[in-house]
């Protein structure tokens, strides 16, 4: 399950974090417009990062190697922020006020961790795959 779940969050995270590296200047109006965004769009973004996070942790809460620490460290944040934003929305939103260094830090993290979870989930496919022939 680790390795089906790095395969899925793995590219996702990745692919943010360069957007957030190459396209810097539309991710801030974009986290600047939150403010004044719609409720009900806050509710349901809430509602989609709780439910892929508790769909994370219902089906993988291991925590005996660093890939299995990392999927499920995922699942718990996107739990945290679903939580957050469906429970205290206003101060949540009032959290997402950055600049352009905690965009640098918030890109090199989603990097990061998106790289290590798709070599995870690759690597560990390709090998599973060539001990099956």
């Amino acid at each position: 399950m680790t390795e089906t779940i790095a395969l899925i969050a793995g590219p996702y995270l990745l692919v943010t974090g360069l957007g957030f590296l190459l396209s810097e200047d539309f991710y801030r109006r974009m986290i600047i417009a939150q403010s004044k965004a719609d409720p009900i769009l806050l509710n349901l973004s809430g509602a989609s990062h709780f439910v892929v996070g508790m769909t994370v942790l219902v089906n993988h809460w291991r925590w005996s190697t660093s890939a299995e620490i990392v999927v499920s460290l995922v699942g718990m944040a996107a739990t945290l922020k679903g939580t957050g934003l469906i429970l205290v929305p206003d101060l949540m939103m009032k959290s997402h006020q950055m600049g352009r260094h905690g965009l640098l830090i918030s890109g090199i993290t989603f990097l990061s961790i998106g790289a290590y979870l798709v070599y995870i989930g690759f690597f560990e496919y390709a090998l599973r795959l060539s001990h099956s022939f």
